[in-house]
């Protein structure tokens, strides 16, 4: 088991690879998800001031 983890010599680069291809991949999975909440937040923002508009200036 030590001899797989040392990996020949080349655990520290073997290693700090698989770290930054892990957190590059849940950085993608994240934001996305992150991004989406934030949209929609602004809509319903939109949408209540429109809502809002459009009750006190009611049109005739």
């Amino acid at each position: 088991m030590s001899d797989f983890l040392a990996m020949g010599g080349y655990a520290g680069y073997v290693w700090s690879s698989v770290a930054i291809f892990v957190g590059v991949l849940a950085i993608d999975f994240i934001s996305p998800r992150l991004r989406r909440r934030r949209v929609l937040a602004e809509l319903r923002g939109r949408a209540r001031r429109q809502q809002r508009k459009s009750t006190e200036n009611p049109t005739p």
